[in-house]
């Protein structure tokens, strides 16, 4: 269904004489699923078809839904303002009506090289500046076919919406475990100081200091060490063993390294002044 935009499968049949024959049945697309799971790798295949997420589990998301659900506890909310603007939404997306649409600026952005499965995000990366053009139909201009163009504001959307989406494609690490990683890399430095790329830890103390469960902290040093990130460094079974984190990456870099990369592309498209000609072609 998400690479052909339809999904075909044999079933049985009944004629109007109560014969049972078998048949074929088809369902078109396009669709939109949504799909959670933690064992990403799992769903390999998959994985590169779809816009990846990480839920964000840090503090200040938790203190944002803990102060949402207190305002909605004690009053502080209007559930119909909510109902109101949930019904306005609705509206606008019947307002949409279908219409092709042309990117006059596909292939003057490039994702970065280094992204898992370059194919497949690339055509998700076009599909979704299709869409965010889509969106704004009445704000966008037709050619003499009566196809809407794209925009540079649309691409600008396109790579802000979905930067997180394009940095998870192309760090090693899945969301949950990128999370995880740089927690307790965050905690080595406050703990250990400038030693805290030597420094021997245990599970135990792990769990304590990101108040994690035995669970997700063993899965995740499983992961990690699946991926050369930590090792086992010592110990024994009967006291515990001691574990150390052998590769520090440098994952705000790699985050400012890909938003430099999309954003010079996006400015040097807007010092184009042949840009208005292109599109009229």
């Amino acid at each position: 269904m998400q690479s052909n935009g339809e999904l075909n499968s044999a079933t049985s049949i009944k004629l109007d004489n109560g014969q049972i024959t078998s048949g074929q049945k088809t369902v078109k697309g396009p669709i939109a699923s949504l799909a959670c799971t933690t064992r990403g790798e799992i769903y390999e295949d998959n994985m590169s078809r779809v816009f990846l997420l990480a839920v964000d589990e840090g503090a200040d998301q938790t203190s944002r839904i803990i102060g949402y659900q207190n305002s909605k506890a004690s009053g502080q909310l209007d559930g119909r303002e909510e109902k109101e603007a949930q019904r306005f939404i609705q509206h606008l997306v019947r307002a949409i009506e279908p219409h092709a649409v042309i990117n006059p600026y596909a292939g003057r952005l490039e994702l970065p090289s280094d992204a898992h499965k370059i194919r497949r995000l690339h055509d998700l990366f076009l599909n979704f500046v299709k869409m965010i053009t889509l969106v704004h139909q009445y704000q966008r201009e037709k050619d003499s076919k009566g196809r809407l163009i794209t925009e540079i504001q649309d691409l600008e959307m396109a790579v802000d919406i979905m930067f997180d989406s394009i940095v998870l494609k192309v760090d090693e690490l899945d969301g949950s475990l990128r999370q995880f990683f740089e927690q307790l890399k965050g905690w080595l430095r406050k703990e250990y100081g400038e030693s805290c790329k030597t420094a021997a830890f245990t599970l135990r103390e792990v769990r304590q200091a990101l108040r994690c469960s035995k669970m997700q902290v063993f899965h995740c040093f499983t992961d990690l060490h699946r991926l050369e990130y930590a090792r086992q460094q010592g110990g024994h079974a009967n006291r515990g063993f001691t574990y150390q984190v052998i590769y520090w990456d440098n994952y705000a870099a790699l985050r400012a390294r890909v938003k430099q990369h999309l954003q010079l592309q996006i400015d040097a498209l807007k010092d184009v002044t042949s840009a208005p000609s292109m599109l009229h072609q």
